[in-house]
């Protein structure tokens, strides 16, 4: 087999034959062409599926590893946040305590009588001086730093604790002494007055014959006032024979004051009254021939006589 081909030139038209061989040559360039073009394809498309299967799962991979963070993450944050509410609690706690202290320490400066300007517990104390800085092994590792902080707070506990209760202690002692002062029965139980009557036998102002005066009396005007003369309870607030409008003041330790004649009673029974407390106005109720208070110490159940307690020195 041959092929003519016919080519148009300047010398007119011109005949090239290709022989059988050349043809064959031509054919099998051509097919090894189309054949390796078809392998390369076919290896190709293997490698570049290969390529999407490796993205893939590099993709999945770090897809886990993410999520493994966040669940981390998440886990670390809810353990900080419980122990910042256990600090939070720690620290309310710390605040009760103050505020327990402060109320004891006011009420130590009102029994003790110290100037409230000297210690001033609402007023934030003023503090200072230079500051240096922290080792730098105190300062190593944040698990340390949480150990020292729930140390401290330990410590504060414990310190405001024994503070609390050495207070306490102290308010204790204060207020024995202080309650010892005011029971402590001395003065004259009117504020304006006059001694009128003494203890023990004398004339009744009625018969005019000899009879026995439990009490001493102090004369003044009606609506003078009656005080208290030493810190106690009201046991008895009513008319009583002979005394008219009676008051009586349990003071403890088997002490008893009576005041009587009284007007109107400004107490009531079963009233805590403190030393030089107002409790009544002078009246001429009951046996009485004027405006006046009648005044008894009664000791162990016993009348005594006043005046050794009417002339004591205040504490």
């Amino acid at each position: 087999m041959s092929i003519t081909i016919l080519k148009r030139s300047s010398r007119g038209m011109r005949s090239v034959k290709l022989s059988n061989g050349f043809l064959y040559t031509i054919s099998l360039l051509l097919l090894s062409t189309i054949f390796f073009a078809g392998v390369s394809g076919y290896f190709y498309a293997n490698s570049d599926s290969s390529m999407v299967k490796v993205d893939q799962i590099t993709i999945d991979s770090w897809q886990t590893e993410l999520e493994d963070q966040w669940a981390e993450l998440e886990s670390t944050k809810q353990a900080s946040q419980q122990q910042i509410n256990a600090l939070t609690v720690r620290l309310g706690m710390i605040q009760a305590h103050i505020t327990r202290l402060d109320a004891v320490g006011e009420r130590i400066l009102s029994i003790s009588g110290i100037d409230k300007k000297e210690f001033n517990f609402e007023r934030k104390p003023a503090i200072g001086g230079p500051e240096k800085s922290l080792n730098a092994g105190q300062n190593s590792g944040s698990g340390n730093s949480q150990q020292n902080l729930e140390v401290s707070f330990d410590q504060v506990m414990l310190s405001l604790q024994s503070r609390e209760q050495q207070l306490k202690v102290l308010e204790s002692l204060l207020m024995d002494k202080h309650m010892g002062t005011e029971r402590y029965i001395s003065g004259r139980p009117t504020i304006k007055g006059w001694l009128s009557s003494y203890y023990g036998e004398r004339s009744d102002p009625f018969t005019g014959k000899p009879a026995w005066h439990a009490g001493v009396d102090f004369a003044g005007s009606e609506g003078d006032l009656v005080i208290a003369t030493a810190a106690g309870v009201v046991s008895w607030v009513g008319k009583r024979s002979g005394y008219g409008l009676l008051i009586e003041i349990n003071h403890g330790d088997g002490l008893v004051t009576r005041y009587g004649h009284n007007d109107e009673a400004l107490v009531f029974k079963g009233q805590v009254v403190k030393k030089g407390q107002i409790i009544s106005k002078m009246g001429n109720t009951g046996r009485s021939t004027g405006a006046h208070v009648h005044y008894e110490v009664i000791k162990n159940g016993r009348p005594t006589d006043p005046v050794p307690y009417v002339n004591r020195l205040k504490r």
